[in-house]
């Protein structure tokens, strides 16, 4: 079954395609629709949940076809509840923000709190088959373990995730950009979204 992601970040679409590897599942992206995207997707919702729905029900209406959308939420310890970055991770201040300027934001922030803080991400994801078959979830197994987020950039940067290259891994005192795939947060949420996918999707082949 092709289902197509709606994210135009290549990165994501990687991640998201290895996930479901081995399952009959084919990911494509938006941009790899032969179309001329004119629709703009607002993302208001409150938490990440709400914007995953926004996101998969928008591109269903334009495309009508399966797709899944999915949203996360940054959130740091120690931060008011008013200022948590949460669904606003890219967006300060009004401003949309590049993989640059996020690490720039980011790592200042951690140096206003002496150097390092602890953050999690909160994730979610909305399947829509047809409109009879809507499955949204937003389950623990696809939150991030606790990382640091530090003010030393890493030299190293991946297109998509610009965070990583100032978020290590506490157990190890590793970069994420150095960690193996198997020591990362990654395989405990990468297992957690498969779930998902088998318990919804894959009931439906």
């Amino acid at each position: 079954m092709k289902l197509l992601f709606g994210t135009g970040n290549f990165g994501k679409l990687e991640y998201m395609r290895e996930v479901v590897e081995g399952l009959g599942l084919e990911i494509i992206g938006l941009n790899d629709l032969d179309l001329n995207l004119q629709l703009t997707v607002t993302e208001d919702g409150k938490d990440p949940l709400e914007n995953a729905k926004i996101k998969a029900l928008a591109y269903y209406q334009e495309f009508g076809i399966p797709v899944f959308s999915c949203d996360s939420g940054l959130y740091i310890d120690g931060l008011d509840a008013q200022i948590q970055p949460g669904v606003h991770v890219r967006r300060v201040n009004g401003k949309e923000l590049t993989d640059e300027a996020m690490i720039e934001y980011y790592s200042g922030l951690a140096a206003e709190f002496g150097g390092e803080v602890v953050a999690r991400y909160k994730n979610a994801i909305c399947l829509v088959l047809d409109e009879e078959h809507i499955f949204e979830y937003n389950g623990d197994d696809i939150v991030s373990i606790p990382f640091l987020l530090t003010s030393r950039v890493h030299p190293k940067k991946t297109a998509g995730f610009p965070l990583d290259s100032i978020s290590v891994h506490i157990e190890t005192g590793k970069y994420y950009m150095d960690l193996k795939s198997d020591e990362t947060n990654y395989s405990s949420q990468s297992k957690g979204f498969r779930d998902f996918f088998l318990r919804t999707v894959c009931q439906q082949i």
